[in-house]
């Protein structure tokens, strides 16, 4: 990846959680190739894929865990972040929901994209950012737990979500069901829906004073980070999301950013880069992530790359490489799909 990383807060209740959880810290920092000091500093920034790479340490060495639950069910009062505060002083879940939207990317690498229908639902999809891979299944479905933890801690009732949507279900899914209290359905993103009689109970925890006292530090920090940020970062976060859904198009991605085509393409010129060469570079990426680490069929990963055929797919990878997608698997001993 080209350009400079954004970096996130990573919030100090990390190592707090992994001692929880019984594991040292020091031997998840080692599992995923982290700095051994990163979770003892004052004050911890890491880029999207160190998230990543932390989450599925942890993961690796909690077997038999189900570490979503695991780490919404932790998450209390006690659990201190400004962005936690923020959503539980909330009067209502509707307002927690889109304050987490606004200012969960403070602390770490994801947004919650919110539409609403005509009887008053809500829903949250989640939007990774920054990444140069592809996000932990189960880093998702923890957002979305945590979510659902939020809004039965404000309410302090047993309250639950309407649907959950995830692209990859948990392999053993009794206990997410149970926990979300609605089948689990398959989606192109991680999707979680309320309904209107839930977002408007009030939240026990409400508190306007701690709101008035956080808020101003939230939006100075707000401002800061997406200060930071470039054109040609935010589009490819945006294709990390887009592409597998088949949506590609530069109007699509303006959309999704809330720039018109012109003016996105104006503002990647000024950065001497094209939305076609961008979109070749997460392509390309992408292609060689599936290629190396699974075992699906080129047809399967040219659809997810966003190419209506395959043929297409396997002459951008020899323009890309100078090999096709097979003998590029074939050589990181990764047999093919059927």
């Amino acid at each position: 990846m080209t350009g400079p990383i954004r970096d996130y807060r990573l919030a100090p209740t990390w190592r707090v959680l992994l001692i929880d959880l019984g594991i040292q810290p020091s031997e998840v920092l080692r599992v995923a190739g982290l700095p051994s000091d990163m979770l003892t500093q004052k004050e911890v920034h890491a880029t999207a894929d160190d998230f990543f790479a932390l989450w599925n340490a942890a993961e690796s060495l909690c077997p038999g865990v189900e570490l979503p639950l695991e780490v919404a069910k932790r998450t209390s009062a006690e659990t201190f972040t400004p962005e936690l505060f923020a959503a539980l002083c909330s009067p209502n879940a509707a307002v927690a929901l889109d304050r987490l939207s606004t200012y969960k990317q403070l602390c770490a690498p994801v947004r919650m994209e919110l539409t609403t229908d005509d009887a008053g639902s809500l829903t949250a999809t989640l939007r990774w950012l920054g990444a140069t891979q592809p996000t932990p299944a189960s880093m998702s479905t923890m957002e979305l737990a945590f979510m659902v933890r939020i809004v039965r801690m404000g309410i302090r009732q047993p309250v639950g979500p309407v649907r959950v949507s995830l692209p990859e279900r948990p392999a053993n899914l009794g206990p997410y069901e149970a926990y979300f209290g609605v089948p689990i359905e398959t989606g192109t993103n991680a999707a979680i829906t309320f309904d209107a009689d839930v977002l408007q109970r009030p939240f026990l925890t409400s508190s306007d004073e701690l709101w008035r006292a956080f808020e101003p530090n939230l939006r100075q920090r707000l401002a800061t980070l997406q200060a930071t940020s470039t054109t040609r970062e935010r589009v490819r976060g945006a294709l990390l999301e887009s592409l597998p859904s088949g949506s590609a198009s530069v109007a699509e991605i303006a959309r999704r950013l809330g720039l018109s085509a012109r003016t996105l393409q104006r503002r990647l010129r000024t950065e001497g880069v094209s939305f076609n060469a961008v979109l070749a570079e997460v392509r390309e990426e992408l292609a060689r992530h599936y290629l190396a680490n699974t075992d699906l069929p080129c047809g399967e990963i040219a659809f997810l790359l966003g190419y209506e055929e395959p043929n297409s797919f396997f002459r951008a990878f020899h323009n890309w490489t100078g090999e096709s997608p097979q003998r590029h698997r074939q050589a990181a001993g990764i047999q093919p799909g059927m």
